[in-house]
């Protein structure tokens, strides 16, 4: 049996053949603790549209995870992630008004500027994660909540350790971290909040002081309003960053679908959807189940937790034809990489604008790039992507 908490040598790299045999062999998968694993399209789009059987509250999973009470619990069940109606509700209602194509369309000039920029500045033999995929959605995010620039340099590694929490299994050194960077990220943003309030931006371009002010509906307490300011930068960043690099090294592993691009580079939206398709830079969601159901003959019992394969999903023959290939001229493209139903990512725009403007306006400027054979998987289960990606320019 597959055990998503004692995976297979290699999975961590390449989880991909595994996703490929549980799609087919077993697409439901019972896991030790009593979870369970769901790797159908159709199953993850039923249950992700469906908020009353499954619902996304994780503070039975989490207590014995973190721990009641300690600084990862009350970060994970406070953010928009990890909730329910009405604080979900509430939260993305303000988050959505501030990412609006108008706000959206103000902000891609200075996203265009930011990526010329780190083009300008490469390095002849850079690393594509650190000195260009990762720097491009700490500054997007820094810009929305007005982070001054000289105080941006600990957000990565903050967000970092905060995410790494999430891996199915964790050892008491990234627990403490874990909570560490969820302690030091409060401490800094409510001093940030602080001289917000004594000095307000435009709510119509700064999205934290949006979130201070609230909606016609109320505001959010100070720790609805701390922890959703740190789920913004978290869920911007290290998706992005593999949204990104996942990119640029399927292109070159694939030169018949980089030629078609830079020769045609209309077709850039959809090299982006197919990238999010064939590497997904969140490959797992989770929801509990409210009653018991069940799908393809197992009896699920209520307040089961159930990870959901995205990574599986989006391999799906019944849904894509010849799944395993990189087609960038792939249409229609379901994929589950934004999740969907109530909880599809608020911030699915901003990181479709972000991957296509950083992936085209780089093969503009390096068409000949190459990778090295010294890649760095990121080294987690639940996000895919890469720590390091030596290039020659």
């Amino acid at each position: 049996m597959f055990d998503l908490a004692n995976p297979p040598a290699g999975f961590i790299e390449n989880p991909f053949p595994h996703y490929d045999d549980l799609l087919q062999n077993s697409p439901v998968t019972p896991q030790p603790d009593g979870s369970f694993l769901i790797t159908r399209h159709a199953d993850l789009n039923a249950i992700y549209r469906d908020t009353t059987t499954y619902i996304s509250d994780k503070k039975q999973a989490f207590a014995p995870k973190f721990g009641k009470g300690t600084p990862l619990y009350e970060h994970h069940t406070t953010s928009l992630v990890f909730n329910d109606p009405p604080l979900h509700t509430r939260v993305r209602r303000i988050m959505t008004a501030a990412l609006t194509p108008r706000a959206l369309a103000r902000m891609e000039p200075g996203l265009i500027a930011t990526v010329d920029r780190l083009l300008d500045d490469m390095p002849q033999a850079p690393d594509l994660i650190e000195d260009f995929a990762s720097t491009i959605p700490i500054q997007i995010i820094g810009n929305l909540l007005d982070i001054p620039m000289a105080e941006r340099a600990p957000l990565r590694d903050w967000s970092l350790a905060i995410l790494g929490a999430l891996e199915p299994t964790l050892t008491d050194a990234q627990l403490a971290k874990g909570h560490t960077a969820v302690e030091e990220f409060k401490v800094y943003l409510q001093d940030l909040i602080a001289r917000r309030r004594v000095d307000p931006g435009d709510p119509e371009t700064d999205v934290l002081t949006r979130l201070i002010n609230g909606d016609s509906n109320g505001q959010l307490t100070e720790t609805e309003l701390l922890h959703n300011c740190i789920f913004i930068l978290n869920a911007g960043h290290e998706t992005t960053t593999n949204l990104i690099g996942n990119g640029l090294a399927l292109l070159h592993d694939h030169p018949d679908q980089k030629a078609l691009l830079q020769n045609d580079l209309t077709l850039i939206d959809t090299t982006v959807e197919e990238v999010l398709r064939l590497r997904a830079p969140n490959q797992f969601g989770n929801r509990e189940t409210t009653a018991t159901v069940t799908f393809r003959g197992h009896e699920i019992p209520p307040h089961t937790n159930l990870h959901l394969c995205i990574g599986a999903a989006n391999r799906d023959p019944d849904v894509f034809d010849d799944p395993t290939e990189f087609d960038i001229t792939r249409h229609p493209n379901r994929h589950l990489a934004f999740a969907g139903g109530p909880h599809v990512c608020v911030g699915l725009t901003l990181a479709r604008m972000e991957g296509r403007i950083a992936i085209e306006r780089f093969l503009r400027r390096y068409p000949g790039y190459t990778l090295s054979d010294r890649r760095i998987s990121g080294g987690r289960i639940r996000f895919h992507g890469y720590t390091s990606l030596p290039a020659s320019l």
